[in-house]
């Protein structure tokens, strides 16, 4: 059974007139009654009765009628909405992002985003790096705002977007919060709370034991306000990417001795056919006024 049979057949159903049903499918008589011809023996038997100028369906037609008038209307809506994707008109950009980047950033480049581009719905996915990089790689979502301390694998393309540093948090009356900065060998045996989340732990962790910095870890937690309320409750410090801090009462200050940063990227798969909206979203991401850009 072939779209256009059932195309045809429709048209013909609706009219029980093959020449005004030729003529509303643009072909000719001939061969809209060879197409019914054909699908009447798929199907087994007649589906209209053709007696002089009375066309009317058999009842094998009006049976068939429901599921094939079904069949061509999702043709038709699908035909419309690969015109809509095709245009990036009402459709879905599924954007990942890393647990570990402020919200705030992301927030600002959505809202610029869906003021220049009204009709695309924004959908936000986040959660650790190597979930995102599996979503990715998966097709489960287009791009992702990633920023890990290893080069993403070589299927993927990389555009940095902007770098940011990390800071230590500490609560209000801590004894190192009176420094305008901390440095590294400064943390040795203070207790630190840690969250379970941050991609670049394990790195940092590995240069503070070549320096003989070992923090005493008392608490870690997937979530950084969980984090945040612990650290703001006294239980020690925080080691956080800046734009990550959203308790205002909070003593920020940044670590030195050495510094650590990241770069944060846009991710998109490498060689993958992108709808516009993709393209839409990358070009607006290049224009958005990012700390420290680095594009």
């Amino acid at each position: 059974m072939e779209m256009q049979q059932i195309r045809y057949f429709v048209a013909l159903a609706q009219t029980l007139n093959f020449t005004r049903a030729a003529e509303h499918c643009n072909v000719s008589q001939p061969a809209l009654t060879r197409a019914i011809q054909q699908l009447e023996h798929e199907l087994g038997g007649p589906l209209f009765h053709r007696e002089r100028n009375n066309t009317h369906l058999s009842e094998l037609g009006r049976m068939m009628m429901p599921y094939l008038e079904s069949v061509a209307e999702s043709a038709r809506a699908a035909k419309a909405a690969a015109a809509s994707a095709k245009k990036a008109e009402h459709v879905t950009l599924t954007l990942g992002a890393m647990c570990t980047i402020g919200p705030d950033l992301v927030a600002d480049l959505i809202v610029r985003f869906r003021a220049a581009h009204p009709e695309i719905e924004v959908r936000v996915i986040d959660g650790e790096a190597s979930m995102m990089i599996d979503a990715l790689e998966k097709g489960d979502i287009h791009l992702s705002l990633v920023g890990v301390p290893d080069d993403l694998p070589e299927q993927f393309h990389q555009l940095p977007i902007f770098e940011e540093r990390f800071v230590i948090l500490l609560p209000p009356g801590h004894r190192l919060a009176e420094r305008n900065a901390i440095r590294v060998a400064d943390l040795d045996g203070e207790p630190y709370v840690g969250r379970s989340t941050c991609e670049v732990f394990k790195t940092v962790a590995r240069d503070f034991a070549k320096r003989h910095v070992f923090p005493k870890k008392v608490f870690s937690s997937p979530r950084d306000e969980w984090v945040q309320k612990m650290i703001k409750a006294g239980l020690g410090f925080g080691f956080f990417p800046e734009s990550s801090v959203t308790d205002p009462d909070l003593v920020v200050r940044p670590l030195i001795e050495p510094e650590y940063s990241r770069t944060v990227y846009l991710a998109t798969v490498r060689g993958r056919p992108h709808s516009p909206a993709v393209g839409a979203f990358v070009r607006e991401a290049r224009r958005h006024g990012w700390p420290a850009l680095a594009v």
